[in-house]
């Protein structure tokens, strides 16, 4: 998508970060049930101090309209990511801009990140019954399952494993 800047999150954008990703979580019905999730992800500023939060910004509004957040492995936010790779997490559109490609160039971002970084791979997890808008985003940018990845952080929460290999330089 045309219009659209993507950069570091600084704390001024973080009441913003915490207010779509918690919306966009909820519009997907992944926080049904959920202890303490919500509050999770609405801490930007843990986030920013342990990975890197990336905002999609509309350049001629100035209005925050995704986030993901870049880990590496080893660091706090970092679920699958071995040597090597790289992961990002917590990946949210504000449910107003979904279907204008906001979600695809955060998952470019991420994987330049990655590759600028000299990493393999990206890994990613995504829930088990997610809606199909992101395993379509992830599929087409060519990540495929690694079911070695799977893994569940609570009784009823299944998350499954996505890799990308990157091209070596």
């Amino acid at each position: 998508m045309t219009g659209l800047l993507v950069r570091p999150a600084e704390p001024a954008d973080f009441p913003a970060v915490a207010r779509l990703t918690v919306a966009a979580y909820e519009a997907d019905g992944q926080l049904k049930g959920e202890h303490g999730y919500g509050e999770v992800l609405a801490d930007v500023a843990t986030r920013a101090a342990s990975g890197e939060v990336l905002i999609a910004v509309d350049e001629l509004t100035g209005a925050v309209l995704g986030s993901v957040t870049f880990v590496l492995p080893g660091t706090p936010f970092a679920e699958l990511s071995g040597p090597g790779e790289a992961e990002f997490r917590m990946l949210a559109v504000d449910p107003g801009a979904q279907g204008r490609g906001v979600g695809a160039v955060l998952v470019e971002a991420c994987v330049d990140r990655a590759t600028g970084l000299g990493c393999t791979a990206v890994v990613i997890c995504v829930r088990a019954g997610m809606a199909d808008p992101a395993h379509r985003l992830y599929s087409r940018r060519g990540f495929v399952r690694s079911p070695e990845k799977d893994w569940s952080p609570a009784p009823g929460v299944d998350l499954l494993g996505l890799r990308l290999e990157l091209a070596r330089r």
